[in-house]
């Protein structure tokens, strides 16, 4: 990934994305905003902060990549694996008006100048991008979302409803829990290990608790992709994860619920 650095903003790029010149695209850190307290600074959830101080965040931001803040469009994201196509009439959803986007997890769309937006804390963002047919699809894994294979349905989505080719989808796996950190309970370890059976390579028992188990998230959602017919040589992993990084990025899993959120923003150009 490309680390930028805007005065007191950060935020990352692909760099498989950034090549193609087809869309402006980002990962938020915490920095570079003015929300206060436990949201400092660059949150872009509304959860309990100020709706002014959110928005300006949307502007900073938007501002930096390129992008009309108006254009974003996000769902109350509920750790599933559906998609929605938001097209021109979503745009401003979330964030300047009432969203009917409901229990989504994933968006996608063929319109330029559709801002795209799903909501990190830990979980792992997925991007894709067909440089052919010009289809965009931004989708939130958690772990409900990575075991019931979020980005598989995503590139499906692609397939059958865009007409995408697997061979011209590019995707990127951003900041999130590492498998250093991403510590759950057997009933969670198991659930993965029979839904998704490749993925007993990637749950690790504690050497050090009993019962616990440890999970990498981003290549398990790496080897969907590759299963479900992406090329590997298409797809950028980050190697940051959201709980060591306690300056840069807002984490669940260490701060709870009093903190804000990063945020994944995908457009065409």
């Amino acid at each position: 990934m490309n680390k930028h650095i805007k005065g007191n903003l950060i935020y990352f790029t692909f760099d498989n994305f950034d090549t193609t010149g087809l869309v402006k695209h980002c990962f938020s850190t915490r920095k570079g905003g003015v929300s206060k307290g436990c949201y400092s600074s660059m949150n872009l959830s509304f959860r309990d902060d100020l709706k002014e101080n959110v928005i300006d965040n949307y502007k900073i931001l938007c501002s930096a990549i390129g992008c009309n803040y108006k254009n974003v469009v996000f769902s109350n994201q509920v750790h599933g694996n559906r998609l929605y196509y938001a097209n021109e009439t979503d745009r401003g959803k979330g964030l300047l008006k009432e969203s009917d986007i409901k229990n989504i997890d994933g968006l996608i769309t063929d319109k330029k100048d559709v801002l795209l937006t799903t909501f990190y804390a830990d979980c792992v963002p997925l991007f894709f991008l067909d440089i052919c047919k010009k289809v965009i699809s931004v989708s939130h894994a958690g772990w409900r979302g990575t075991v019931n294979k979020i980005g598989e349905e995503t590139i499906n989505k692609m397939v059958y409803e865009f007409g995408c080719n697997k061979e011209n989808i590019i995707a990127g796996i951003g900041p999130s829990i590492g498998k250093c950190c991403f510590e759950v309970d057997s009933p969670v370890a198991e659930e993965f290990m029979q839904k998704l059976p490749f993925s007993i390579d990637y749950v690790k028992k504690d050497l050090y608790k009993e019962g616990k188990y440890k999970i990498d998230l981003k290549e398990i959602n790496k080897l969907i992709m590759i299963n479900a017919g992406l090329s590997e040589k298409n797809i950028e992993v980050s190697d940051i994860c959201t709980k060591c990084e306690i300056d840069l990025m807002f984490s669940h899993r260490r701060m709870g619920s009093s903190r804000g959120a990063m945020a994944g923003l995908l457009q065409l150009c």
